[in-house]
């Protein structure tokens, strides 16, 4: 904590408030200086339950950067999400360490469906990091996510909507036949009666469509089939 408080810049509180970051609790402490602190550190759990019960918001991003995933237990991932109170709070732990977890994709359905804008955030960008990270998954598993993201597509809370695009974008972006799953259901979005919706899908189709994306998705598997 000292360390924190001494690498705090006030300066940087201007900026994380301009983009949307609650800086309510806040020092102003680089993302880098963060992740090369908890790379000195490496894995403690303890230390990390101890930095977030300060409530301090880098505090609570260096927790999830040092908390082991193998040692975290479902009752502490419960603790720390009804805390999430910023969009990048609750993106880096979630990256960092719930998806990470074996119970990433039981949470990432449960909390898909709670209405607290914040633990609703936190299960659609848990499919994404699911998407971008994991290898156990299959196909058909991603593919049982797509009613969680119908469910989800007129939730006009911003947070939420741009959570649900971010996990069918990524969805789309794991190879080729989810990439084709995901333009058909992005078509599903676009009819529904709701503008949040309609954005979901427009954006997702307009990234999903183009010939880049297609190439490194084509690129990636083929990177996969010569590991």
């Amino acid at each position: 904590m000292r360390e924190l408080r001494e690498a705090a810049n006030p300066v940087n509180l201007a900026g994380m408030a301009r983009y949307g970051i609650n800086t309510q609790s806040a020092l102003g402490v680089s993302l880098p200086f963060l992740r090369t602190l908890a790379k000195r550190i490496g894995k403690d759990s303890e230390l990390a339950g101890l930095l977030w019960q300060s409530g301090v918001h880098e505090a609570r991003m260096l927790a999830g950067l040092i908390a082991n995933p193998c040692e975290f237990s479902q009752e502490s991932m419960e603790q720390w999400v009804k805390d999430f109170n910023s969009w990048d709070l609750c993106d880096q732990v979630c990256n960092n360490l719930f998806a990470k977890t074996p119970y990433a994709v039981k949470k990432a359905i449960e909390w898909c469906r709670r209405p607290e804008e914040f633990v609703r955030r936190a299960g659609f960008v848990m499919i994404a990091a699911l998407a971008v990270h994991s290898r156990q998954l299959s196909d058909q598993q991603f593919r049982d996510f797509f009613p969680l993201l119908l469910e989800g597509a007129s939730d006009e809370r911003n947070y939420v909507k741009k959570a649900v695009n971010w996990a069918l974008r990524q969805m789309g972006k794991r190879n080729l036949s989810l990439h084709d799953a995901a333009i058909s259901f992005a078509g599903q979005i676009r009819v529904i009666p709701s503008k949040t919706a309609r954005w979901i899908a427009a954006d997702a189709l307009r990234e999903l469509s183009r010939e880049s994306t297609i190439k490194r998705v084509r690129q990636k598997i083929a990177k996969n089939t010569n590991r």
